[in-house]
């Protein structure tokens, strides 16, 4: 475990800032009938009510914190899906 101090946002040193915290990230939703969801098989295809180029919601937890937009970058030899941030939900206002 590494042993540099890390610094909050309020320049407070804390344990809590090097916790490592899961974003979900929604691209959007599908809402199929029962039948279809019963006949779904390997290669199905299922609509999402978003396009491509649709913002983008994170959440930590069922919290909204931001919103952004899909890309793709590229490194070491591959490329992987990214979000952008366009927007970013204050924190300090009580959900």
């Amino acid at each position: 475990m590494d042993n540099a101090q890390t610094t909050s946002a309020s320049g407070q040193s804390t344990p809590f800032t090097s916790v490592p915290i899961e974003i979900t990230v929604s691209v959007g939703r599908a809402r199929p009938l029962v039948r279809e969801l019963l006949q779904l098989a390997e290669g199905s295809v299922l609509p999402l009510d978003k396009r491509l180029e649709d913002p983008v919601e994170l959440y930590v937890g069922e919290r909204l914190i931001g919103i952004g937009v899909l890309e793709v970058v590229e490194g070491d030899g591959h490329s992987q899906l990214a979000v952008r941030l366009t927007e970013v939900v204050d924190l300090q206002t009580p959900a």
